[in-house]
């Protein structure tokens, strides 16, 4: 080998190490994709004079361009990536009578990571050297592990950055949880008032969820309760489910009856939703000193109400369609009880009844009734409807938010 030829070979592998090394450090150094790209474009047109170059990467499922120069859509819009490169597999060199698809490059070069092809390259060649190889060609094996080095480093940093929103993503959830959590009453609001006693459980499918229940006094002699459920499940339910609360919690004043208040909540759950979503809902609110349940069911299940003396079962169906489901609600019915003993009332979402067992599509409603009609206290009774019915984190036939809303009522108090 003569001392010049030795000597360009010198320059050259000094020349593809250099670059090697620019691109190890623009990587270290953590640089964005899209200056990654820009760099590796420079490269490619001013340090290795290519004049033509188009590659694509597979992401989510696609083929996508993410970098073309020299190039015009006539050169590349006929072609489909996932018909063109099936056959594709190694280098492969474009002759007059190869596929014309390709016919604007003169290379189509398949970029591999763990023996999966992630990329194609398509790329041009430039004038012979003195000794009449094409440079491209001498110098293909490089333009390859180059670029495969900077596809792999651009799919590696896209995946961090999908595992870092995702993580974000996590932590904006349990956030948004524990906010929900926040905005439930807790059961010692009664406490010490031995004329009632409030059980409630909720756990949510997701981490957040579209489920609702509250209670709280309305005066001295009234107390009121809910129980919800929006149409639909994750965080947009939830998003609707805190507006439609934090409206109930507005609307609702002891000199409110419930006719108007579920029309007024039917507007805003109307107006916020734009008609895609609508809730169900239960209400009722409790007089003390009459012994007097007034409520309304806007198209929720039935609440179980049983009587002890009696033992007698009643379903709670009174009220009108579910909130949202019509721009207004025009008849809106209001049932009315009266205890004259000791009863107990279970109000619940949906996610419990559907529940099956062996085929049976009643079996949730039938663990319901039966757990109920006992003389077991309702903290007792809700905690062996979870029981019958598994509920619990684990169980994989739950698809679906549960909730329990408990209350014993003492008359003789």
């Amino acid at each position: 080998m003569s001392d010049g030829k030795a000597l360009n070979k010198l320059r050259s592998f000094n020349f593809k190490l250099k670059m090697l090394l620019e691109v190890t450090n623009n990587i270290i150094t953590n640089m964005p994709v899209e200056q990654l790209i820009d760099r590796f474009h420079t490269m490619l047109a001013n340090d290795l004079k290519i004049n033509k170059v188009l590659i694509y990467i597979f992401q989510e499922n696609s083929w996508k361009i993410i970098l073309k120069y020299g190039v015009k859509p006539e050169d590349y819009d006929h072609i489909d990536p996932d018909r063109d490169f099936v056959s594709i597999k190694d280098i492969t060199v474009v002759y007059s009578g190869s596929d014309p698809k390709f016919s604007a490059f003169d290379f189509v070069i398949p970029l591999y990571n763990d023996d999966k092809i992630i990329a194609y390259m398509l790329m041009d060649d430039f004038d012979a050297e003195d000794d009449g190889m094409s440079p491209s060609i001498r110098n293909l094996q490089f333009f390859q592990t180059l670029t495969n080095f900077i596809i792999v480093s651009i799919q590696n940093h896209r995946l961090v950055e999908e595992n870092m929103k995702q993580e974000r993503f996590k932590k904006e959830m349990e956030m948004a949880a524990e906010m929900q959590k926040m905005l439930v009453p807790k059961s010692d609001i009664f406490s010490g008032d031995n004329r009632i006693y409030v059980e409630p459980f909720y756990m949510p499918h997701y981490q957040v969820g579209g489920d609702y229940y509250d209670f709280d006094y309305l005066s001295k002699d009234e107390m009121f309760f809910c129980i919800a459920d929006v149409s639909g499940k994750g965080m947009a339910a939830a998003i609707l489910m805190s507006n439609f609360q934090a409206s109930l919690k507005a609307l609702f004043v002891d000199d409110m009856d419930l006719p108007t208040l579920v029309k007024r909540l039917n507007s805003i759950v109307v107006r916020n939703s734009n008609g895609d979503r609508f809730i169900t809902f239960f209400v009722g609110r409790y007089n003390f000193k009459t012994n007097t349940l007034r409520y309304i069911n806007a198209g929720h299940n039935a609440p179980v109400l049983y009587n002890r003396a009696a033992r007698k079962v009643e379903y709670l169906k009174t009220g009108c369609v579910g909130v949202g489901m019509l721009d207004h609600i025009f008849n809106v019915e209001e049932g009315c009880i009266h205890f004259d003993s000791d009863c107990k009332l279970l109000c619940f979402t949906d996610g419990v009844v559907e529940l099956e067992s062996d085929g049976d599509p009643d079996f949730g409603q039938k663990v319901v009734v039966k757990c109920m009609t006992t003389d077991d206290d309702i903290k007792t009774t809700i905690n062996n409807i979870i029981q019958s019915l598994d509920i619990q984190r684990s169980n994989a036939k739950l698809f679906d938010d549960i909730t329990l809303l408990g209350i014993d009522f003492h008359v003789n108090c």
